[in-house]
């Protein structure tokens, strides 16, 4: 990153804030085994379909995902297998920072229990 500019880092922000909405990824993960309809997102994420298209054409717009018209459905995809492994990257280290968080919480409790004893 230290060799971006403020054009490519305000893309770099987008394609993140992107990724920052629980819906948009729940849609994501539904296209992790191929692509799918709008009505097929829709059931899979228990979204209602105007919720779900806002999403994909954000998603769309972003680059995160293809569009392909086939007949009256347009179907919907990945654009790039890396986002997956992104994401994968990203829920290993979340993990981590809460499983540090719930230990530093568990040894502050250890010790405030200790103290009220005293």
């Amino acid at each position: 990153m230290q060799a971006l500019d403020d054009s490519a880092l305000t893309h770099l922000a987008a394609y993140f804030r992107a990724l920052s909405e629980p819906t948009r990824l729940r849609i994501l993960n539904t296209l992790r085994d191929g692509e799918k309809n709008v009505g097929q997102i829709t059931e899979l994420t228990g979204c209602g379909q105007a919720n779900v298209s806002k999403h994909l054409a954000l998603l769309f717009e972003a680059g995160l995902v293809t569009r392909s018209a086939q007949g009256t459905s347009v179907f919907y995809a990945i654009a790039d297998e890396a986002t997956f492994e992104l994401c994968d990257i990203v829920c290993g280290n979340v993990a981590r920072i809460v499983e540090r968080q719930f230990a530093s919480a568990t040894a502050l409790k250890r010790q405030l229990g200790t103290i009220g004893r005293s």
